[in-house]
């Protein structure tokens, strides 16, 4: 039976990227979206010309009842989960003055809750099978200041402390669970952001690297950490950013 990985708002950027890497390393995928459904499509297609197998599933994972309904959808699909990575991300950018209920609970449901729930039925689903791996994904906002990036800053931060946690207690399943959070990356996420123009013209002139974080750059990260090699890190947030959080 082929391996299967679930991928959560794999619709587009980082999302569809690693989606589309695990099917080429021979896993069928589970493509989740919550608004777009023709790019999901898209990804769909593509992962079939690979010659593997895709699940589209819609559901906003800051519901915990939509997570579990996805998860049956997986059961009756595939039977197995092997890998989850938790990358659906959204976030109300705001300073601290303007932050509403609303704009807190919206961000933590979607970046912290989602991965709490989708990891325990991704475990449930792991541990029959003999393990898997988990991988969340965070960012530089969750231990440096950003501006206007405070509900996502502290629903990452939240994201990486859960990490730790999840590591521990799914260990004795032979589940590995790791973070990784990247630097300042163009993709449409970014275009929400009022400081868009600024944040990469940053990037691009003091990256240490000598050029900003590329989506493939967080892709080769997830994929070694994925790996057996990566067996022994354990509940750890590696930092994809060229070195740019060194001269914060």
């Amino acid at each position: 039976m082929n391996k299967v990985a679930l991928v959560t708002g794999s619709s587009r950027g980082l999302g569809r990227a690693i989606a589309l890497e695990l099917a080429r390393k021979g896993y069928d995928i589970v493509i989740n979206y919550a608004r777009s459904k023709s790019a999901a499509q898209e990804v769909a297609k593509e992962i079939e010309e690979i010659g593997r197998k895709s699940l589209l599933v819609k559901a906003n994972v800051g519901d915990v009842d939509k997570i579990k309904k996805m998860f049956l959808e997986i059961d009756e699909t595939f039977g197995r989960l092997d890998i989850l990575v938790s990358n659906a991300a959204s976030g109300v950018l705001r300073p601290v003055m303007e932050i509403e209920p609303s704009h807190w609970d919206w961000t933590m449901n979607i970046n912290s809750k989602a991965l709490l729930f989708c990891a325990q039925e991704a475990a449930k689903r792991m541990e029959k099978s003999g393990g898997g791996k988990i991988i969340s994904i965070s960012s530089l906002g969750s231990i440096r200041y950003l501006d206007n990036y405070t509900t996502v800053g502290v629903s990452k931060a939240a994201v990486e402390a859960l990490t730790r946690y999840l590591a521990v207690e799914l260990a004795p399943k032979n589940i590995v669970v790791n973070a990784v959070s990247g630097g300042a990356i163009d993709t449409d996420a970014l275009k929400h952001f009022p400081n868009r123009e600024e944040l990469l013209a940053d990037a691009r002139k003091h990256t240490p690297a000598g050029r900003m974080v590329e989506i493939e750059d967080l892709v080769h990260s997830v994929m070694f950490l994925l790996s057996e090699e990566a067996s022994m890190i354990r509940g750890q947030t590696i930092i994809v950013d060229g070195g740019r959080s060194m001269l914060m």
